[in-house]
């Protein structure tokens, strides 16, 4: 096991792993430390505690000191640069005529460099833009390109739920999505009900995923031939989530279909499957 802080450096941001050395670091604290970028300031999320060796890249870097009143104060600065950076960039950009949308601005805390985020359709040639920055705040300027997804969790919002995006509030990293994630939670495919505000499928299906894999796998498709206290029948609805599944009875063909918990319903045959298979040493008789 090896000693560690989880320091992350913006909200929404990923958590870093570094050696505390001898620092007794809460959670909520700011910190400062050594990153393969330069000297930075990060609030711990995660205090004084150990993990398993395999879980982290070695070697770790070191935290230097909780953070101080003058460090906090050079952090507020850094806060306050960081606005005044953005007005000046998006200033020089409508000054050269560039086809980009600015969408935020971060400087070090050691005032080694400034890096602009934007996004832009095509290619952008910025180089006399960078010349320009330079020239204006007198340190090492950085333009990187990002996607629409890193967008809109640098900027924020709210989704079609009401509550923060999920990638601005807490998703450290972006995970693979696809629409047969939509397909399997029964939703619509319509894409304008699964995109989020981004533009692309919506972060939420893939956390909601594996819940919906379980329910799926215990619950008997549509179609399904399923055994009930009842009597027999044929699966014509069912809701994963309330765990309530809709059964055509074989003795009662002409009547509406009877509603059973999920607990009350087995399987005998899946649907597709040929009508002389036999599940659980029953045979299906037609």
């Amino acid at each position: 096991m090896v000693k560690i802080i989880g320091v992350r450096f913006k909200e929404g941001g990923k958590v870093y792993y570094f050696d505390p050395c001898e620092l007794t670091v809460n959670k909520g604290d700011k910190v400062v430390v050594d990153t393969a970028h330069g000297i930075e300031c990060g609030e711990c999320t995660i205090p004084n505690g150990t993990v398993e060796e395999e879980k982290i890249v070695a070697p770790l870097k070191k935290a230097i000191r909780v953070a101080t009143a003058q460090d906090e104060k050079k952090y507020a600065e850094k806060l306050k640069k960081q606005e005044t950076a953005i007005k000046v960039c998006e200033e020089k950009i409508i000054k050269h005529g560039l086809d980009m949308k600015l969408v935020e601005a971060e400087c070090a805390f050691d005032g080694s460099k400034i890096i602009f985020y934007f996004t832009s359709d095509g290619r952008v040639d910025f180089r006399e833009l960078v010349k320009d920055l330079a020239g204006h705040f007198r340190t090492r300027i950085e333009l990187r390109q990002i996607g629409v997804r890193d967008e809109a969790k640098m900027i924020g919002g709210l989704g079609i739920c009401g509550r923060e995006f999920c990638c601005k509030k807490y998703l450290s990293d972006f995970q693979p999505v696809s629409i047969k994630m939509a397909k399997e939670q029964g939703l619509s495919l319509n894409p304008t009900k699964i995109s989020g505000t981004c533009g692309r499928l919506m972060c939420c299906l893939k956390h909601e995923q594996d819940a919906y894999e379980h329910l799926n796998h215990i619950t008997p498709r549509i179609g399904s031939y399923v055994k009930t206290p009842s009597g027999n029948g044929i699966v014509r609805d069912v809701a994963l989530l309330k765990g309530i599944i809709k059964v055509q009875l074989d003795k009662e063909p002409d009547s509406a279909p009877v509603t059973f918990k999920r607990e009350e319903v087995r399987l005998v045959r899946s649907k597709n499957e040929p009508n002389d298979k036999i599940i659980d040493n029953e045979e299906v008789v037609e």
